[in-house]
């Protein structure tokens, strides 16, 4: 295993996991992994109308350490690590920041899954930009931006271009540049912020030639001085932790990438990647 450490990965005290931390983290003793970090969602105020399927977005988070805990008593082979994934929207940043400062996270992934409280992953959204594909990413980089305006207690962004996963036109090509504007200045935000972009392979995943974000965005960052990458599977089952780590290792070490950071205590620490 040329990466070794899985930054993004969720379990059932996510909405959308059905898979315990013991599954995932035996899983990841098996494929020789050295660190499981545990980023589970939480998106406050996740719209009303999504709801019809029991999925919520919170946890309760004092029980979600107390297992942590259980769990790094239980795992002496593997670090695990007590991350969180927070679904961000510029009116709640003092919430999040609360949530953040309350308790001891090793790692913070801020992400965008909400756009005008639409969820990409659902057609409501493309039809409310009637259907416009282009217009309805250009949204959601609009809404990053908005984001990381206002709210900075994190230390990388998750899955920059994921909404590219939800378009509904499938012969739709996918082309940064058509969104070059928004996509430098939030990069050119992250880098002043001194904040990480995540790698995040759940693009392979979803069959996507390219994890996320695209290496167009991924060189950009880099040339305008981002000072790290994350790198995350996004697993929700133990069968897609450390997806395609090793042709994403590649992938990176041709750009010329040789090192990611992996957190604990929210310090970042840096590995080569072999």
């Amino acid at each position: 295993m040329k990466i070794t450490a899985d930054y993004h990965v969720h379990s059932n005290f996510s909405g959308d996991s059905q898979a315990s931390m013991d599954e995932m983290i035996q899983k990841a003793i098996s494929l020789g992994l050295t660190h499981i970090c545990f980023t589970d969602h939480m998106d406050y105020d996740y719209p009303k109308q999504y709801l019809g399927s029991a999925r919520s977005f919170e946890f309760n988070v004092d029980k979600y350490f107390k297992h942590i805990e259980k769990m790094q008593e239980k795992y002496k082979e593997i670090k695990v690590l007590a991350g969180i994934e927070l679904g961000v929207r510029p009116y709640l940043a003092d919430k999040l920041n609360n949530l953040v400062e309350g308790y001891p996270f090793d790692f913070v992934i801020a992400s965008s899954h909400l756009v005008e409280d639409f969820d990409p992953y659902f057609p409501d959204y493309w039809e409310y930009y009637n259907n416009d594909p282009n217009l309805g990413i250009m949204k959601y980089f609009d809404s990053i931006i908005e984001n990381i305006q206002v709210f900075h207690n994190f230390d990388t962004y998750g899955h920059l271009d994921y909404i590219i996963r939800y378009v509904p036109n499938k012969s739709f090509t996918y082309d940064p540049k058509l969104y070059w504007e928004q996509i430098e200045r939030l990069l050119l935000t992250l880098v002043e912020l001194n904040k990480g972009i995540e790698v995040n392979t759940a693009g392979l995943k979803y069959g996507l030639p390219f994890a996320h974000p695209k290496v167009e965005i991924l060189k950009k960052f880099i040339e305008l001085g981002g000072s790290y990458i994350t790198i995350g599977s996004d697993g929700h089952k133990p069968e897609h932790l450390a997806f395609d780590f090793n042709k994403e290792a590649d992938i990176l070490k041709n750009m010329g990438i040789q090192q990611y950071a992996i957190f604990e205590k929210r310090k970042p620490f840096f590995v080569q990647i072999d």
